[in-house]
């Protein structure tokens, strides 16, 4: 029988990103309100990525989006590619998941940042030819996003609701 293989979770909290090779990880996010949680995995060399980007559009702060790349759409997508290509990842293989993108302040958010979130990555993936496999997004509720690196199963809990494999 082999020895059991230990997991381990590695938290990608709000304008944050994980990428990695380690096929006993767990990339994680919590609370995903307007904000998006955007997985990348290749099958073939088991590279995943998971970024919490918070904000559309960089150029509101200039010096924040230096700071803070992985907080703001346009600047964190193309950080998480890159990264996941630097561990091998391959753009043709590569899956894409996100969730998120939500109004979830009493169904109503004046500035729409969920929906402005899901259009700027819809308009940067589109430029760059890169289709989204699957999503979760818009509604009025929070969600959490777990990638499994080994496998790439992507799970999506909601308040209240069974756990939806993406």
């Amino acid at each position: 029988m082999p020895p059991p293989v230990f997991r381990k979770t590695i938290v990608v909290g709000v304008a944050d990103m994980a990428v990695t090779n380690d096929t006993t990880a767990d990339l994680v996010t919590y609370s995903l309100g307007s904000c998006l949680g955007i997985t990348v995995y290749d099958p073939t060399v088991h590279v995943g990525g998971l970024l919490h980007l918070m904000l559309p559009d960089s150029s509101i702060d200039k010096v924040k989006a230096e700071e803070a790349p992985y907080m703001f759409v346009d600047t964190g997508v193309p950080l998480l590619f890159r990264t996941a290509y630097q561990l091998g990842a391959d753009k043709s293989r590569i899956i894409l998941k996100v969730a998120g993108g939500a109004e979830v302040i009493s169904g109503h958010d004046l500035f729409n940042i969920g929906k402005r979130n899901i259009e700027s990555l819809y308009q940067i993936l589109t430029r760059n030819n890169v289709q989204i496999t699957s999503q979760r997004v818009g509604g009025q509720v929070s969600r959490t996003v777990r990638l499994d690196v080994g496998t790439g199963k992507v799970l999506v809990k909601t308040p209240g609701e069974e756990d939806i494999n993406l």
